[in-house]
């Protein structure tokens, strides 16, 4: 057997940070720099020049003078620049500046005593005892501690420095001010003791102070910085080269000045033009000094701004890179494709290739596809022999011959074909479901195609979007996508535990003209309908058989049933009649499904839409395998299809025009609205108009107006509504889920309404209103953007205007909204990406440390769940209940509790309750007790999280995704007019943030038994907890310049809204260096010392009389029986200790407050409260255990962590994850100067190094011996 070259795979155990020293740096170059020139006349590198053949070979077949290998197999290697001078490194300026102030100027030692430094020392151990590792904190706080004015050693006086940017140091000494030259930077650096080096914070074996002021400067290696020859033949240079020619110049300069022994102004000036040169090389965008410019004008990108940000090396070539073997086109609709296929252009298959082994079976047809070669398909691109030789067809010129020549062991790169196995994916990509693997159908034409059914699951629609098909090409890619990520696996989506995967706007429309009473279906039409789906069996019974026999939709639907299934829902027609008829409904809403046999009732989309938890689709799904709810799909939408092909679906124009009685209704509603808004703006013109609390009498006006004009657009809209009967076209799309809703009708047909900037009518524009169209300050509906036309009717030139304005709010606020969201969730996925589920059932991060003891408290993938719930007890005994004999006998109550007691230990408290109740009412017999727990048992087994799991990225995607589509206006008055609150996507990234405090802080306080019964005693309370200053209580506060003294006048309505008596004002107002005396209404303030009147004057309106400090009103509601106060401004430390405040079930919207007051498990509580309810709000599905995930990872500390570059993402054990997350060079300077080390465990850094992350797929090794085989007989081992 001929030697092959084996391909060693070298797996990277850790990487080390730390500094070089000028020793190392010479050892380890091959050339040092002398000439600022690149290349001579002939276009050769010169020798000891920037493009030196020993570092390197950019040119095709050269060999590199230092390693002799060729261009591909050369790593590079570096040269070294000598400085004439010492130069300060840019990077570590800070770190430089904090070594000089803690050292002594003389003898270098740490400015602490001998027993400070002690502590420190042992404080520092300890810390590495405890943690392991010693948090930054330690160190700081030995910093500060740090004040010595003379060294405890050497006696010397220290003088103060001070750091001027970018690298000028000062020395405050008494012969004055004095700069510290890098050389003399370097001497004191030299100085400093490994031991102190240790106690601040440096690890001495990687990282000397001194290495930081550079002498050798090292060359990047040609690799680094290529030249690239024009059009024009003309060489162009890279950035690093340019900056380095001025470095190389400079320093030359320097050097021959010194030798000549040049003034030392000229040399100073020399060093300092050095000093920038070398500055902006590292970093061109260091601040105090102006970036270096390329002969354009353009700056520089230096090696700083080669490693940061979204272009820079971390992110853009090593977390993510480009990709071979990638298509990407448009996309458009196929309705007669699988839901699991992709067509894919012929062009693209003829490009794309896989690759196949020759074996005995294929030998023929990959001869065939040889001989066919790259363009004609099905053909082959390229030929792999054995010994590694790749075979380009394109350039062979008799393929028969190759063919020939193909014997097994070959591999053949064939063109994509039917049935292969492709990944789609559609950015951004939100959540798991945004990259599927489909099978390839090679079509005509020149786009992507795909089912209607998956667009949900990938947010696509059909107006030019683009996705990207990738073609995995090893085996075990190719396996696992199969296995993990086809589409009928990716139907419930983990976020909520339902199907995202369904029937979406015209399948729902035909679905309902299709099962509706009174349609039925004439032989020919069946077979032609029937045809298009995989239908093989008997055709029912007609349900009417004369004249000719007939079939009904619902008969036809119900082919495709399980013939198992039992289920009942109310369809989305339902109009939610006071007494449910069931079977017998008039709208025929309430579907009944009986032994695989659709009874009664509509299909909509409450039966088979996307994102419709508890449908007939995920029944099916969940009671008879993803690979049912696909063949299910894909035939009741080809069925659907042909259908409404059939009969054809229109919305006409006819359609909405309103008839002549709802347009009078209309009118009439139009003329009361009128009315009531000329009411409002009398009463706001006389100031009779009664305000709303916390609101000023205008803004009381315009919230009234609004509310009217809401009224009357939902009046109308309602009017349109009824108007229209489901015979209408539009009507059916929005009762029955298909697309639009009701409001969309109201404005194309009745009215389009108030058009809105920021939650308020159109105000500005022109000097006192909005279009010079009006007189100012015209407060009619009509001036201020309320459109009275509907899309029909069409809209004047003022009201498109006005429309105009609304609609580009609506623009700004989506792309706000997506950039917003999109920062939330990168933030949310880098928190949480190293987090997995173990094989111990906990959840913990790459280090080992443990967020949960159980996942979600009870173990369940939300994926795998019933909608959230573990099992869905009531139906499974439902269904064990209908496989009963009709009169078996009950089992006891004491054989239930025997069998409930077996399985106590396997399933959660919560299912067990569930049994019991539902066990002791159902009344089943003794083997139906049995099947029931048994099979609850094994369904929790069953929806249980899996090892290896991914838990934390699946959290931050379901909570990241929903925040898309949440809404972005943050004020809205939530139940309660008078109080403002942030909602939606502002309040979700306030939360992840860990805000100290919330834009709206607010609290719910509840009360004690008395006080929560009567609003009098719920309002003393009230009256308690709100701040009172003196300022709250004047009408005037005022200095009078003659009796030298401050006069409070009170406004006594405020007085007793407060409950203040003069006694206590007085009480509170006594002052140690001042007189007061209280008369009838003012009170007077005499200061001992008259200077001091001024400074009293600011002080006196803060005083606190009474309340709480913070809070600043107070709002009495009645809620579900009981009087609660809500508050604007939260203090709940000081709420607590207020007589009649229920401390239990108090709460503020302040996670910090709750931390600090109740501690973290309280706030990790909170955590979940709020953001659960930020998501309920926006009518948002997502699963809690995902918000406990999040909530959890934030207060797994024992403090509230942010999920960011300031908390979780930022206090990562990986040097790499925190450099590619944010702030990439000062982590990697930290890492160098501590000498930490990489211990590749989590997921980014594995990814940058490439290897396999440890998460998931990933974390299994699998060994397994080729050559070694067990004999049957358990005899010897074959070599």
């Amino acid at each position: 057997m001929a030697q092959q070259e084996e391909l060693i795979h070298k797996v990277v155990d850790e990487i080390s940070f730390g500094l070089i020293s000028p020793k190392d740096l010479r050892k380890q170059s091959v050339v040092e720099i002398q000439t600022p020139d690149t290349y001579d006349e002939d276009g050769a590198p010169i020798t000891a020049g920037l493009m030196d053949g020993r570092l390197g070979t950019l040119e095709p077949r050269q060999r590199c003078k230092t390693c002799g290998n060729t261009a591909i197999r050369c790593p590079g290697h570096f040269g070294h620049i000598e400085l004439a001078v010492p130069i300060v490194h840019i990077e570590f300026t800070k770190i430089i500046f904090d070594m000089l102030k803690s050292t002594c100027r003389t003898c270098g030692r740490i400015l602490l005593s001998e027993d400070a430094s002690k502590k420190a020392r042992q404080r520092i151990e300890r810390f590495n005892e405890l943690l392991g590792t010693i948090p930054d904190e330690v160190y700081k706080e030995i910093m500060a501690d740090i004040k010595a004015k003379q060294c405890p050693y050497c006696a010397a006086a220290q003088y103060k420095i001070t750091f001027e940017k970018p690298t000028k140091f000062i020395e405050q000494t008494e012969a004055g001010s004095e700069p510290l030259t890098p050389s003399m930077i370097r001497e004191r650096l030299e100085r400093i003791s490994d031991e102190d080096l240790e106690i601040l914070g440096f690890n001495p074996k990687v990282a000397r102070p001194e290495w930081m002021v550079l002498q050798v400067l090292p060359v990047p290696p040609v690799y680094v910085r290529p030249s690239i020859t024009l059009e024009s033949g003309i060489r162009s240079e890279d950035d690093l080269t340019h900056k380095l020619v001025d470095i190389i110049r400079i320093n030359q300069r320097l050097k021959e000045n010194m030798e000549a022994g040049a003034p030392t102004l000229i040399i100073q000036d020399l060093s300092e033009l050095l000093q920038y040169h070398v500055t902006t090389y590292f970093n061109n965008e260091a601040s105090g000094i102006p970036p270096a410019r390329h002969r354009s004008g353009r700056a520089l990108k230096t090696l700083s701004q080669r490693l940061k940000g979204k272009e820079g090396r971390f992110r853009s070539n090593l977390s993510g890179k480009r990709v071979d073997f990638s298509a990407r086109t448009v996309i458009s609709p196929d309705p007669n494709l699988d839901i699991n296929e992709v067509g894919v252009p012929r062009d693209v298959a003829m490009r794309l290739s896989v690759p196949e082994k020759v074996t005995s079976w294929n030998i023929e047809e990959m001869k065939k596809l040889v001989i066919n070669g790259p363009e004609q398909y099905p053909g082959a691109l390229y030929i792999i022999r054995p010994d590694g030789k790749r075979i380009r067809l394109e350039f062979v010129v008799d393929r028969t011959k190759i063919a020939e020549a193909v014997e097994l062991g070959f591999i053949v790169e064939r063109h994509l074909k039917n049935g292969d196995i492709a990944i789609f994916n559609r950015q951004p990509s939100l959540h798991r479901m945004s990259i599927m693997a489909h099978y390839v159908r090679v079509l005509p034409y020149k786009t992507f195609r795909m089912h209607l059914c998956v667009c949900p699951p990938y947010n696509a629609d059909f107006d030019g979007d683009e996705m990207n098909l990738h073609v995995p090409q090893s085996e075990e890619a190719r396996t696992e996508s199969l296995l993990l990520m086809q589409v009928q696996d990716q139907i419930l989506s983990p976020r909520f535990g339902g199907p995202i995967i369904g029937a979406i706007r015209d399948f729902i429309t035909g679905a309902y003209y299709f099962t509706k009473k009174g349609n039925y279906l004439t032989r020919g039409q069946l077979d032609r309908i029937l045809t298009t789906t995989n239908f093989k069996g008997d055709l029912p019974e007609p349900e009417i058989k004369e004249p000719q026999p007939m079939w009904s939709g619902k008969q036809i639907f119900s082919l495709f049933l399980p013939k198992t299934l039992n289920y009942v829902l109310k369809a989305n027609i339902c109009q939610g009649c006071t007494k449910c008829e069931e079977e017998e409904c008039k709208h025929d809403a309430y579907v009944v499904v009986r032994n695989g046999q659709l009874v009664s009732g509509i299909i909509d989309r409450r039966s088979i839409g996307s994102e419709q938890s508890e449908s007939l689709l995920h029944r099916i799904i969940k009671d008879y395998g993803t690979q049912a709810g696909r063949e299910f799909l894909n035939n009741i939408t080809h069925m659907l299809k042909t259908f409404i092909s059939l009969r054809g679906f229109s919305y006409t124009y006819d359609q909405l025009v309103l008839s002549p009685k709802a347009r009078n209704r209309m009118a009439k509603t139009m003329e009361r609205t009128q009315k009531k808004i000329d009411e409002h703006i009398e009463n706001y013109r006389n100031g009779t108009l009664p305000r709303l609390p916390g609101q000023t009498l205008e803004e009381s006006f315009e919230i009234y107006v609004m509310h009217e004009l809401s009224t009357a657009r939902d009046e109308s809209g309602k009017i349109a509504d009824d108007d229209f009967t489901l015979e209408n076209a539009g009507i059916v799309m929005t009762r029955t889920g298909a697309r639009g809703s009701s409001l969309n009708i109201g404005q194309m047909a009745a009215c389009v309404g108030q058009q809105s900037v920021r939650g308020k009518r159109i105000l500005r524009g022109y000097a006192g209103r909005a279009l010079p169209h009006f007189t100012p300050n015209d407060p009619r509906p009509r001036a201020r953007g309320f459109v009275y036309n509907s899309y029909q009717t069409g809209l004047d030139a003022i009201e498109f205007f006005f429309h105009a304005m609304g609609g580009r709010e609506g623009l700004v606020d989506t792309a706000v909204r997506t950039q917003q969201s999109g920062y939330m969730q990168r933030r949310l996925i880098n928190a949480l990406e190293h987090i997995r589920l173990e094989y111990d059932g906990t959840v913990r991060d790459s280090a080992g440390d443990i967020i949960q003891f159980r996942y979600g408290e009870d173990g369940v993938d939300p994926a795998k769940s019933d909608h959230g719930k573990a099992v869905n007890v009531s139906r499974l005994i439902e269904q064990v209940k209908l496989g009963e004999e009709k009169n078996a006998e009950p089992a006891s109550p004491d054989f239930i509790k025997k069998q409930l007691k077996e399985v106590e230990d396997q399933i959660t408290p919560i299912l067990l309750n569930q049994l019991k109740q539902n066990l002791t009412k159902t009344k089943l017999s003794t083997k139906g007790v049995e099947k029931a727990v048994k099979v609850t048992a094994e369904q929790y087994k069953r929806a249980l999280m899996e090892p290896g799991e991914a838990v934390g990225i699946v959290a931050a995607q379901s909570i990241g995704e929903p925040g898309t589509q949440m809404t972005l206006r943050t004020f809205h008055y939530a139940g309660v007019k008078e109080q403002n609150v942030t909602l939606g996507l502002p309040r979700l990234i306030e939360i992840v943030d860990a805000r100290r405090i919330p834009s709206t802080p607010i609290m719910t306080i509840y009360l004690t038994g008395e006080h929560a019964k009567s609003k009098e005693a719920a309002v003393e309370v009230a009256r308690n907890i709100i701040y009172t200053s003196v300022e709250n209580l004047a009408s005037a506060i005022y200095e009078d310049p003659v009796r030298e003294e401050i006069i409070i006048e009170l406004n006594k309505q405020m007085m007793e809204d407060r409950a203040i008596t003069m006694e206590e004002l007085k009480e509170k107002l006594e002052l140690q260096n001042a007189t007061v005396t209280v008369t009838d209404n003012t009170v007077e303030i005499k200061p001992k010392k008259a200077e001091q009147i001024k400074r009293m004057l600011t002080k006196v309106p803060g005083f606190q009389v009474k309340g709480v400090p913070d809070i600043k009103r107070v709002l009495v509601t009645e809620e579900s029986g009981e009087w609660v106060i809500r508050t604007d401004g939260s203090n709940l430390a000081k709420v607590l200790e207020i007589e009649g405040v229920d401390t239990s079930r108090t709460t503020t919207n302040n996670i910090h407050e709750i931390a600090k007051t109740l501690g973290v498990e309280a706030a990790r509580n909170a955590l979940v409260h709020e953001a659960k309810g930020v998501l309920e709000d926006q009518g948002l599905d997502v699963d809690v255990r995902h918000v406990m995930l999040v909530a959890d990872m934030m207060t797994t500390t024992g403090d509230v962590q942010q999920i960011g570059r300031h908390g979780i993402s930022g206090k990562k054990a990986s040097v790499l994850a925190r450099a590619a997350f944010e702030i990439t060079v000062p982590n990697i300077v930290e890492a160098a100067v501590k000498g930490e080390s990489d211990p590749l465990a989590g997921v980014t850094e594995n990814v940058i190094v490439g290897q396999s992350i440890p998460i998931g797929t990933g974390l299994v090794e699998l060994y397994m011996s080729t050559f070694e085989r067990q004999d049957k007989d358990g005899g010897k081992t074959e070599q």
